[in-house]
């Protein structure tokens, strides 16, 4: 689509009225509708929904948007995000040693798969320095031990600042981030194998192979203080038979892995995730 457009992302205290009150806001102001999608949680009393309008023909301006539809949000106690198509993210890959999930997402941006700016990479390893090299991706070595967490996430977060990084990416990073990291930038979107809790600590696809499971799968989230605990975005599994060894167990771990991260980045570009609780909506 050639058209900007705007997307409103908001959850609010179920009531009545509430379609015609935020449709209304965009046709009250010359908008066309292109994408509506709603959900009412009846659990937790919320009403969550994504209106997506063209921007072409809108009496508002960009800036005003904001506000005024914040005189309509407040007294429905909403939470909202208004989002551009026109801005292109800015991603940073956070890696490791494994590079499957790394060179998936390269792949996939030059295939121009998602819109969006990938500038910069960290590892709190060497080893993929020459990935980012190949790719003209700026690469920054920090390691990271329990005595120098705090100032080297503060290294972490000053580049964030600097490469005016919107979306960090964990590619296999094998590091927990702080609760003060997270507080400060927590659009954090991290992959890992499903084995959890189940299988714990170092080995999993050969504590599952001993196991004799039938399923494996990954799972892609935000991150979180509580380690592999946060808002669920994509998941998958496949099945595996007692034909599979665990060279099998890792390599269909490593195509789960690769898929599961690429539709999360996805959704969460495209503006399709919305966050309630410790949960998401994913407006497909």
């Amino acid at each position: 689509m050639t058209s900007p457009t705007a997307t409103l992302l908001i959850s609010c205290p179920d009531q009545r009225g509430l379609v015609a009150k935020f449709a209304n806001f965009i046709y009250s102001n010359g908008g066309n509708i292109i994408h509506a999608d709603q959900h009412t949680d009846f659990a937790s009393g919320l009403f969550l929904t994504r209106l997506e309008w063209q921007l072409e023909g809108f009496n508002l301006p960009r800036e005003l948007i904001a506000p005024a539809f914040n005189a309509i949000a407040k007294p429905l106690s909403a939470k909202w995000e208004l989002h551009f198509s026109d801005k292109v993210p800015r991603i940073a890959i956070w890696v490791s040693k494994q590079e499957h999930c790394l060179l998936d997402l390269i792949w996939r941006h030059r295939a121009k798969e998602f819109a969006a700016e990938i500038p910069l990479m960290i590892g709190n390893h060497p080893h993929l320095k020459e990935v980012a090299e190949q790719f003209d991706i700026d690469y920054y070595h920090i390691p990271i031990n329990k005595d120098n967490k705090p100032e080297q996430e503060a290294k972490q977060l000053e580049l964030l600042r600097q490469y005016n990084i919107d979306l960090v990416v964990l590619a296999k990073y094998m590091q927990i981030l702080s609760t003060d990291f997270i507080a400060k930038f927590p659009q954090v979107i991290n992959i890992h194998h499903s084995f959890l809790p189940a299988f714990v600590g170092a080995n999993p696809y050969h504590q599952a192979f001993e196991r004799g499971v039938k399923i494996i799968g990954a799972t892609a989230h935000y991150a979180n203080s509580d380690l592999d605990a946060g808002p669920i975005i994509e998941q998958d599994v496949v099945r595996v038979s007692h034909r599979d060894k665990v060279e099998d167990l890792i390599r269909k771990g490593k195509d789960l892995e690769r898929v599961v991260l690429a539709r999360a980045v996805r959704l969460h570009l495209q503006n399709r995730v919305l966050v309630y609780e410790n949960r998401t909506v994913v407006f497909e």
